[in-house]
């Protein structure tokens, strides 16, 4: 019979432990099993954001269910009442007049022997389908109080192995207690199970609408993209989709547009912004495989980091809102001198509302293209295709903000709590307009002296623009000004920090960019409302690397299936 206390923790020979947070794990020093330290930061927000939408979730089963309450206290009460009218006609019609009417005293309402209704949080069950270790399932069955368990699978013999050993080490298996107080043995269910196992036909397993579970994760060694028409099926209504791609080597260059193209069905961007193309290419991956199955995605929390991306999605079954994904799919001109982008939306949207409350919508295909000539309308260098990629908003600010004060209320829970907080910060305010720019980027295409952050943004702001800093790019922008007006604001900038036009070649796009006229005239006095003003003190924004040896790490050295073969499939059995 198990104690209800973990027992002192035995390090094996072969084999060091590795502690995060309040979880523990053996790795074997063979490197059998993947774990890179440096994604505690991933894990960490991992948990604090399933916790947050699980009391979203909670939140809104509560309010039906207190809808659907008053509605059974209204039909009880209307039902009551007719039923004493109905009462009262018959006993009236059968007392003969010269008997008095019944002493109403000694009439006893029937008290309801029910007792008061309760709202029962709910309990939901995650699936996570690469778990290597199984360290990032333990921290969820440690840390989410509202997880009822947590299926975790891999591939490999090996992993498997060493993810049963660290789940009984965390003392989450089945076992027996006996309750102080009592002598009768309580049965405690086993808070994670084991799966050894294809993660696809595991999720395909679950795409039955009973089957289906709250919480699928996807964390692989690379890309998710063969993962993802079986995660988008498995995942309930109001579910929630996690999935990690480091492969930012095809997302974020043009190094390797046909791999991006056949994992994402997207061409990548070659630009400063490319790490915000990045997500929104995972975005569009996941909006279309869900489409195909008549679901649709609400991107909640998206963010670029280090080597990685990160993305957080509910998923939900609904015909209107899978008409809604082509307007928010677009395809991108990009100029590959100054990095101008002209976007391309793939289809555009009408509603009828009806008197009735219903909504019919109408879809069109957008017209086309935006950019003709084939050359930049800024500078005339030649434009190049990016996408098809998602175009809408990438974060719920509502959502980011619980999330932010979940962790800023649970400092010491989270050993990378600064860097969440910093990050979580930038999200919230980040407008949810396409691309970032940086000052410096664009004073190289002027040849110009580089222009303040406070400079630009106040210019913007006097403009009557928004303004906002990216969670992607350190020093960098957002704005809704177009292009053009971000060109005027260094137009005018150049009259008091000229440019040595002796250097500038005639005909080429910088001396196209400066020979135009400014349109309208910058204003670069400081804007109270700026974005470097309305920074938090000493808030660490854009944290330096988080180790020397920072990086994605090695591939683990096994990763074989049963009998012994590799899987070829990049990406499979092996946890970040």
């Amino acid at each position: 019979m198990a104690s209800s206390s973990n027992p002192p923790i035995v390090v094996p020979e072969g084999f060091k432990l590795h502690t995060e947070n309040t979880s523990h794990i053996l790795l074997p020093d063979d490197n059998q099993a993947f774990l890179n330290p440096v994604q505690e930061f991933n894990r960490d927000l991992s948990v604090a954001s399933i916790r947050t939408w699980a009391n979203c979730v909670n939140a809104e089963k509560k309010k039906k269910w207190e809808e659907r309450q008053a509605k059974k206290v209204q039909q009880t009460g209307s039902k009551a009442k007719k039923q004493k009218v109905d009462t009262e006609g018959s006993a009236a019609a059968s007392i003969p007049p010269e008997e008095s009417p019944v002493d109403k005293s000694t009439e006893v309402d029937t008290p309801s022997t029910k007792p008061s209704a309760q709202f029962m949080p709910h309990q939901f069950v995650a699936l996570e389908a690469l778990s290597a270790t199984g360290l990032r399932s333990i921290r969820y069955a440690n840390e989410i109080p509202e997880l009822k368990y947590i299926i975790a699978n891999d591939l490999s013999p090996e992993a498997v192995a060493t993810m049963r050993r660290n789940v009984e080490m965390n003392n989450l298996v089945e076992r027996t207690e006996v309750p102080s107080g009592s002598k009768e043995t309580k049965t405690i269910p086993a808070r994670i199970r084991v799966n050894e196992g294809d993660a696809c036909a595991l999720m395909y397993n679950h795409r039955a609408e009973k089957e289906r579970v709250d919480v699928v994760d996807l964390d692989p060694y690379g890309t998710a993209a063969p993962f993802i028409d079986g995660a988008v099926q498995c995942v309930k209504d109001g579910g929630l989709l996690c999935v990690t791609c480091t492969d930012l080597p095809v997302l974020a260059t043009n190094n390797f547009p046909e791999k991006c193209f056949s994992n994402y069905g997207s061409v990548p961007v070659r630009a400063e912004y490319c790490h915000e193309a990045a997500l929104r290419i995972v975005l569009h991956s996941l909006s279309t495989a869900a489409a195909r199955y008549g679901r649709y995605i609400r991107p909640i929390l998206s963010l670029s980091i280090d080597f990685y991306v990160r993305l957080f999605v509910r998923v939900a079954t609904g015909a209107n809102e899978v008409k809604r994904a082509i307007s928010k799919t677009s395809v991108y001109y990009v100029c590959t001198n100054c990095q101008s982008w002209y976007d391309q939306p793939m289809g555009k949207l009408t509603e009828t509302v009806h008197p009735n409350g219903n909504v019919n919508i109408n879809v069109k295909t957008a017209a086309g293209p935006t950019v003709s000539s084939g050359k930049c309308p800024e500078c005339t260098g030649n434009l190049r295709v990016a996408g098809p990629m998602w175009s809408g908003p990438i974060h719920d600010p509502e959502y980011v903000a619980q999330v932010l004060e979940h962790v800023e209320s649970n400092k010491d829970r989270y050993g990378t709590s600064t860097r969440m907080i910093g990050m979580l910060t930038m999200a919230k305010e980040e407008l949810q307009n396409p691309f970032y720019f940086t000052p410096s980027q664009i004073a190289g295409n002027f040849h110009c002296i580089s222009p303040s952050l406070d400079d630009v943004a106040s210019a913007l702001l006097n403009g009557g623009h928004k303004v906002s800093r990216s969670h992607a790019c350190a020093g960098s922008l957002k704005t809704d000004a177009s292009r053009r007006v971000l060109h005027d604001i260094f137009r005018t900038w150049i009259k008091t920090h000229p440019v040595k036009m002796t250097k500038i070649t005639e005909g080429s796009p910088t001396h196209t960019l400066l020979m135009k006229e400014a349109l309208t005239e910058a204003d670069f006095k400081h804007h109270p409302k700026s974005v470097i003003v309305t920074a938090k003190v000493n808030l660490v924004r854009y944290p330096p690397n988080p180790t020397p040896n920072w990086g994605p790490g090695k591939r683990a050295g096994g990763g074989g299936s049963a009998s012994g073969t590799k899987r070829k499939r990049e990406g499979d059995g092996e946890e970040q």
